[in-house]
């Protein structure tokens, strides 16, 4: 090798070995995953302020429960806010079977099922659901900008 490549290849090297590494970005699967864990912990706190912060601020912000569409966060607050006055209410989501979707490394849909405890205290319902969230990546961190419910059936 020339004399002048070796120079110039030592400089590359010495540029590269220079260079700052930028930090390691999570990933739109771990994002959704985590946001989907202050959704839960939110909701099992019934504190509907902190779900409200969680959601996609828009009109365009869509839940579709019990074959519903509710349009908007302040909508989900209002109907949540009903289940919730429930004695009991706990979302207990299988972690280990939730499959994030990512669509892009600025959305991604988390795929789980759940079981919400909701009722009365003496004999509660334990309601089987599979939930589809979709996260998106805003200039205020990851929000849920759709979240599709639906009753689990047994195979």
């Amino acid at each position: 090798m020339p004399a002048r490549c070796r120079s110039l290849a030592c400089a590359a090297l010495m540029l590269a070995a220079t260079t700052p590494v930028p930090a390691a970005r999570a990933g739109a699967s771990e994002e959704v995953r985590t946001l989907y864990g202050r959704f839960l912990a939110a909701q099992n706190a019934r504190d509907l302020a902190r779900v409200r912060s969680l959601l996609l601020d828009s009109p365009k912000f869509l839940w579709v429960s019990d074959g519903m569409a509710v349009w908007g966060p302040d909508a989900l607050v209002e109907r949540m806010s009903l289940f919730q006055q429930a004695p009991v209410w706990r979302v207990d989501p299988d972690l280990a079977k939730a499959v994030p979707v990512e669509l892009d490394d600025r959305t991604a849909y988390l795929h789980l099922p759940l079981v919400l405890t909701i009722g009365p205290e003496a004999a509660p319902d334990r309601l089987h659901f599979l939930v589809s969230m979709l996260g998106v990546a805003t200039p205020e961190g990851w929000r849920i900008a759709a979240l599709f419910t639906t009753a689990e059936k047994p195979r």
